[in-house]
């Protein structure tokens, strides 16, 4: 169990690092997703199953992808066409997949039951984890909403078309 644990961090970082140092957004989006799936085998491996599936779940198939899919949605253009098609040569793909099987052979292992030592672990329902989550940690999730809402409220800010800039003393009346 420990090596499982110890190869799935490893690839986690190595991931994450690659995903810090791509030029292209989209490979980036590839080695981040991996890191993701990489913590949650973490998590799975530490005796959390739940937070390992909504790691799954939430991040690297939600969020992740659909980073993905708005990058190449708004990818427009001449360019951008020759820019995707780099993308889907095999040699793109080579590192994510190593790194992918990697984490499926683990996986795979740890279903089957691999180890011999077993998990310490209390299964905890997820209504467990809402009560601790809205009673224990209630400041952390308020905190984090209105960080999340700033977010959403800078996004569109910055992200709404602005008129022409006139002068105080050059507007026109109305």
């Amino acid at each position: 169990m420990t090596v499982i644990f110890y190869i799935a961090a490893a690839v986690a970082i190595i991931t994450t690092g690659l995903a810090l140092t791509r030029a292209h957004a989209v490979h980036a989006l590839l080695y981040l997703i991996i890191s993701l799936l990489g913590v949650s085998v973490v998590f799975f491996v530490s005796g959390a199953p739940f937070i390992a599936a909504l790691e799954v779940i939430i991040y690297a198939g939600a969020i992740m992808v659909l980073f993905l899919f708005v990058i190449m949605m708004l990818s427009v253009g001449k360019a951008n066409i020759e820019q995707e098609k780099i993308w889907i040569k095999p040699r793109t793909w080579v590192g994510p997949g190593i790194f992918s099987l990697i984490l499926l052979v683990l996986f795979i292992l740890l279903v089957s039951g691999f180890s011999d030592t077993p998990i310490n672990s209390a299964i905890i329902a997820p209504k467990q984890v809402g009560i601790s989550l809205f009673s224990k940690y209630l400041l952390g999730v308020e905190i984090s909403a209105v960080l999340l809402m700033a977010g959403i409220i800078g996004a569109y800010h910055i992200g709404r078309g602005r008129g022409k800039v006139k002068h105080r003393f050059m507007e026109e009346s109305q």
